[in-house]
Order: C-alpha cells, then structure tokens, then sequence
C-alpha cells in the first residue's frame, strides 16, 4: 500500500486557490507555481524580495502543515524550492 505523503505532495505543487497580491485577485491559480514567480521576479507583481519571501514562508507553514498531516515531511516542500 502506498502512503498519502507523496500523493499530498504532488498535490500541494499544484494546489489551485484565489491569491490576492496588492489588491489584484489571481483566482484559481496553482499557489507554488505561482510563489516561483514571485521570488524570481517580485517587481513584475509590485512586491520586494522581503514580501516575496514571506508568501514563501506562509506556503511552506500552510502546505507543511497538510503535508504532515498526510503522513508527509514539510522538508520535501522546501527542496521543491531548491530545484
């Protein structure tokens, strides 16, 4: 039998949501895909690296948090970042 840590993951890296930044609302977009662009170019979306690094943060607390409850390591999140 498999575990559900792996299948949270893989849905976590694609998990769609409505993000607001600066008062424009992205609806239903993937949230990871989505924190990438923000951290590689947080000027295109009228934020600074310091708040790019925050909505990282809140992703890894938030996604961590599901993750470890599927029986997951919320470290295998922060390696997505790392690739």
């Amino acid at each position: 039998m498999l575990e559900p840590g792996p299948f949270a993951l893989d849905y976590l890296l694609s998990w769609p949501e409505d993000v607001t930044i600066n008062g424009q609302l992205h609806a239903g977009v993937p949230v990871y895909p989505l924190i990438r662009q923000l951290l590689a170019d947080p000027e295109s979306h009228g934020l600074t690296p310091a708040q790019a690094e925050e909505a990282r943060a809140l992703y890894l607390r938030l996604a961590g948090e599901a993750l470890r409850q599927e029986g997951g390591d919320p470290a295998w999140l922060e390696r997505e970042f790392e690739r």
